[in-house]
């Protein structure tokens, strides 16, 4: 790929890496273990325009909630059309802002930190949604922490979801911008 060619296809490589990464939820996976904040946090580094670095993961993610809809049927339909599920999409807005603090100074350690903010910040705010939905958990101090202690044991798939698609985006991304210097310019 000539120089030109290479940046000009480069919001469409990231995109395609988004996208693959968000369609991975259709594979079998413990719960919690998926794309979610690693895509968020990878657009948020990478693209250049701030719209894309926002659309590009809500649509991955919203693509991928489709399909698991056919796939999964009634049960993930109901879940989709939930107040619950729009927390998520929350979620990704928010860690895709967290992404922005990653422009231009992406390394391993700061991956991994954002990485694991991303995960916590995912932990609170889809747990106390649980909470203030109020059909689980009474509308009380201990409520809200029943609702977080009972996110616990998900909390650590989220961690090592959102830890192995960091690895695998940022790590990928940044093989094809060593073998293609023209992505080496911030993209899209």
């Amino acid at each position: 790929m000539n120089r030109p060619a290479t940046l000009a296809a480069a919001p469409l490589i990231l995109a395609a890496l988004i996208f693959a990464a968000a369609l991975s939820r259709l594979l079998p996976h413990p719960p919690n273990f998926s794309p979610i904040e690693a895509v968020a946090l990878f657009g948020g580094a990478y693209f250049i325009n701030r719209g894309w670095a926002l659309l590009v993961p809500l649509l991955a993610m919203f693509v991928s909630d489709l399909a698991l809809g056919l796939v999964n049927g009634g049960i993930y339909w109901s879940w989709f059309a939930s107040a619950g599920s729009l927390l998520i999409y929350a979620c990704i807005a928010l860690s895709t802002l967290l992404g922005f603090g990653l422009r231009g100074k992406v390394s391993g350690g700061r991956v991994l930190g954002y990485s694991l903010a991303g995960s916590v910040l995912f932990f609170l705010v889809t747990n106390f949604g649980t909470w203030l939905g109020g059909a689980l958990y009474p509308q009380t101090g201990a409520g809200l922490a029943a609702a977080y202690v009972a996110g616990i044991p998900f909390f650590q798939w989220t961690v090592a979801g959102t830890l192995f698609y960091s690895a695998l985006l940022f790590g990928g991304f940044e093989l094809l911008r060593n073998r293609h210097p023209a992505l080496r310019t911030q993209t899209a």
